[in-house]
């Protein structure tokens, strides 16, 4: 079993958010970043507890710049027997896909993971539009996976229960809570990733057909007010006429 992992880095998320350009552009500077959570804990913990069951190997794939390469090391340090970097600064998930698709398309590997989303802007898109790239089924948010030979059995929460899904291999699955658990990097993780395989591709032309128009932070949050207990017809109006809840 070939497995790819897609990783992304993101802020942690106890950075402060501020943006540059004319509100256009995230502002990185004094931010400590790290490999996305979602990506880590689902995709990559899952492909490693198949290659332990079935056999084979476990790639993770990263666009972005060499100063993501930290994080990169840590995914092999967590298990990934290799991992590719692409030497590009994509600006949308549309750009990541495209990237990475140009990258892997002739590797043909069986399984394709990513985690449901990025930490920071909360997409959701990259698993479908790699699958596109990749005329490959696409199966997202994922709480369960198992394989029978050529295919997967998925389950995914929905409204109301668990939807069963069986796809034919390869594919693309996005996972979400529950398809595995998180993983520490021990000291011989840590060790062996330094000798690990880290290859950096050139990016491939492209344009991006999704560009931000700007971004807006929330209004700061109010202090607590606190009204008396006996004073109920003040409650009642600020949660109607302020908080309009009522």
């Amino acid at each position: 079993m070939k497995i790819l992992v897609c990783i992304s880095v993101t802020p942690d998320t106890t950075s402060r958010v501020s943006f540059k350009n004319d509100n256009r552009e995230y502002n990185p500077d004094g931010v400590q970043f790290i490999l996305n959570p979602y990506d880590e804990w689902y995709a990559l913990v899952k492909a490693l507890e198949i290659r332990e069951k079935s056999g084979g190997s476990v790639t993770v794939i990263h666009a972005g710049p060499v100063q993501h390469e930290p994080m990169i090391r840590k995914a092999l340090a967590i298990g990934a027997d290799e991992a590719i970097r692409i030497d590009v600064r994509p600006d949308s998930s549309h750009a990541a896909a495209l990237q990475i698709a140009a990258a892997v398309k002739d590797q043909a590997f069986d399984l394709i993971l990513t985690g449901k989303e990025t930490i920071d802007y909360q997409g959701a898109e990259l698993g479908a539009m790699l699958a596109e790239w990749l005329a490959l089924p696409f199966v997202p948010f994922a709480s369960k996976l198992d394989l029978e030979g050529s295919r997967a059995i998925i389950e995914r929460d929905i409204e109301g229960g668990v939807q069963v899904l069986e796809v034919q291999l390869p594919a693309v699955v996005s996972g979400a809570k529950g398809l595995a658990e998180q993983r520490i990097p021990n000291m011989k993780g840590i060790m062996a990733a330094k000798s690990k395989p880290l290859s950096v591709r050139d990016g491939v032309p492209g344009e991006d057909l999704i560009l931000p128009a700007g971004f807006t932070l929330p209004p700061p949050k109010q202090g607590v007010r606190m009204v008396a207990p006996e004073d109920m017809d003040q409650l009642v109006r600020i949660l109607h006429e302020e908080a309009r809840v009522l």
